[in-house]
């Protein structure tokens, strides 16, 4: 539902009290102007800078020029018969005052009667309790497909300019989750750069704007399947499950959990994922989120979240989720619940978004893990990534010894409890020192020596819970000679 028709519902059911939600204020501000203009309501508009001023330019009679003011010139505007709507922007910033929410709180009260309305306008949601029951939230969505489409075409006015077929559709893509004025300076720097509309530009404003958000970040690289050896069921499965998505499916994919020891591939899987089904990569550090002010970590959850489900057709990452979420498990005894709020808040998320977002969970240590997390219907399915079989650890030497130069003629170390990460750095370590792999190796500890412990336990719980990675069907795992201990005989000592 648009914000226009949002605000003619809301009106005539006489919500006196409304909050917008926008980051786009002029945009929001346009919407409301045609509406009053349909509806022939009058429409007000205050903010610091300007005081109390009329949509169409002129300034209004009556003198508004503080914040209080402002709200109580809503008694002279509603003099009339009709209907008036004053919008606040920015207004959060003065709801410390309790002369203010008192005179909010009347203004509102008072509305019904006067056919008086209250619009807060801004970028977020910050009501003191006071309020709470008096105002309804209204969220003023980002731009639609069919939004950029008429944006691009709007700045892209040449015929040679925009594209058409596969390549309007990857501007389009690219330029998902922007603002509209965003995307109209992406699509203005593709015109500069390229002459034409082009996807790299706008790939590069999305990615400086995540940045700056510091709530999410862009991967977008150059490896694909073809450059992660083994895992060959997990690739088919996502493989298939996203191109069906892609296609037109009536069922979106959700996504899969990953767990397994360090170092056997789960994060470059993701990354390599993005690549395979031409997906954006969008990385959540759980730990920016976190804020230093009472609620502020809960609502950067949600803004981040809220951002991904604009960029979708995406692929989310979440590296490392038993840690991201430590103190979800604890009760919240050591952050205040602020760990298990946003833990709720994700979960929420995975149950009921309708996006078209792949989210991928890594983890390392499953005791961490809360037991809701990996339920059915939040993910398409939990594997385990096991240390790599003989098969896989071949074709993971022939990748990194094609990647660092090293002849196939040189013989392999000894790799019996060896991870691909550990054959990556005994590859790279050969290179970076001139030696022989051989001898490389010897800077090489195994996790599965140094942590044998850790992964036998994980092993055994994956052990008819989880999905394999490397052929289809459930996970069996396998005996493992990591832990040599001495066997102790039962026999009485002859001493």
């Amino acid at each position: 539902m648009t914000l226009t028709q949002r605000m003619r519902e809301l009106v005539d059911a006489c919500f006196t009290g409304i909050w917008i939600e926008s980051q786009e204020h002029e945009d929001a501000i346009s919407e409301l102007g045609r509406l009053c203009g349909e509806e022939d309501w009058q429409l007000a508009l205050w903010d610091v800078n300007r005081g109390l001023h009329s949509f169409s330019g002129g300034d209004h009679s009556t003198e508004a020029a503080d914040p209080l003011s402002a709200v109580e010139s809503l008694r002279t505007l509603g003099q009339g018969d009709g209907t008036t709507l004053l919008v606040l922007k920015n207004y959060h910033r003065f709801l410390q005052s309790p002369e203010i929410v008192q005179a909010v709180y009347r203004a509102v009260v008072d509305g019904k009667t006067a056919r008086t309305f209250v619009v807060i306008l801004s970028p977020s949601v910050q009501l003191p309790p006071e309020l709470e029951t008096l105002f309804v939230t209204v969220e003023h969505p980002r731009p639609c497909r069919e939004q950029l489409a008429e944006i691009a075409r709007g700045i892209a006015t040449e015929g040679n300019e925009l594209p058409d077929g596969p390549e309007f559709e990857a501007v389009i893509d690219a330029a998902a989750g922007l603002t509209r004025l965003e995307a109209e300076n992406a699509f203005s720097l593709s015109l500069i750069r390229h002459q034409c509309l082009r996807p790299p530009a706008i790939w590069e404003i999305k990615t400086q704007t995540l940045k700056h958000s510091g709530l999410l970040s862009l991967y977008r690289g150059d490896s694909d399947f073809s450059s992660l050896g083994g895992l060959s069921a997990l690739k088919a499965f996502t493989r298939r499950a996203l191109l069906r998505s892609r296609t037109g499916g009536s069922v979106h994919a959700r996504g899969v959990m990953l767990l397994s020891p360090p170092g056997c591939g789960k994060s470059e899987f993701c990354k390599c994922l993005g690549k395979e089904v031409s997906r954006p990569v969008l990385m959540l550090d759980v730990g920016s989120l976190m804020g230093s002010l009472v609620g502020q970590s809960e609502e950067r959850t949600r803004q981040a979240l809220a951002t991904v489900d604009a960029m979708a057709p995406c692929v989310l990452m979440i590296d490392e989720v038993e840690k991201a979420f430590a103190g979800a498990s604890g009760g919240g005894s050591n952050d205040s619940g602020v760990s298990s709020r946003m833990m709720g808040t994700v979960l929420t998320w995975l149950n009921d978004h309708e996006s078209d977002v792949f989210v991928v969970c890594t983890a390392n240590d499953v005791q961490k893990l809360p037991p809701e997390l990996s339920r059915a219907e939040r993910f398409d399915g939990v594997f385990f990534l096991d240390l790599p079989s003989r098969q896989q650890k071949d074709e993971i030497w022939r990748l990194y010894r094609d990647r660092y130069g090293i002849s196939d003629d040189e013989p392999c170390p000894k790799d019996d409890l060896w991870t691909g990460a550990e054959i990556k750095s005994c590859c790279r370590l050969a290179t970076l020192l001139d030696t022989p792999l051989a001898q490389a190796a010897d800077n090489v500890v195994p996790v599965a020596v140094t942590s044998a412990e850790s992964v036998e336990r994980l092993r055994n719980w994956a052990d008819g819970r989880c999905l394999a990675s490397d052929h289809a069907g459930i996970y069996r795992s396998a005996p493992t000679t990591s832990n040599r201990r001495r066997r102790v005989s039962t026999q009485p000592s002859t001493n």
